[in-house]
């Protein structure tokens, strides 16, 4: 019995099990989410600075886990992507990645002859 009782001693003293990971105060909460794009963002394929975010160098779409998406952006984002590629406004295939740079920012002004 003194045997046992000098286990739950040792580990009292080193803090096992009881005191893991509690912290004081609130815990801070991660947003599950990006809140940077609202649930009614349009992803527009016109845009391939935008849609340029969510591809990675192979030039494949980034799953919603990492770029932190939901299930319905998810969808819009990779529909929005294969349109621009079928419109050639982003590169299609892994080898047009490598000789391909980022997409480069289009003015907004239209083009005036003065």
């Amino acid at each position: 019995m003194e045997r046992n009782n000098d286990r739950n001693d040792r580990d009292n003293e080193r803090g096992d099990r009881g005191d893991r990971g509690e912290k004081e105060g609130k815990k801070s909460t991660r947003s599950k989410y990006r809140s940077e794009y609202p649930a009614d963002f349009h992803f527009d394929y016109k845009d391939p600075m935008t849609l340029g975010r969510f591809i990675m160098e192979g030039g494949k779409i980034v799953p919603a886990r990492i770029s932190k998406l939901s299930l319905n952006q998810q969808k819009r984002v990779a529909r929005a992507i294969r349109k621009a590629r079928s419109l050639a406004l982003l590169p299609n295939g892994t080898e047009a990645y490598d000789n391909f740079e980022r997409p480069e920012a289009i003015s907004a002004k239209p083009l005036s002859l003065d």
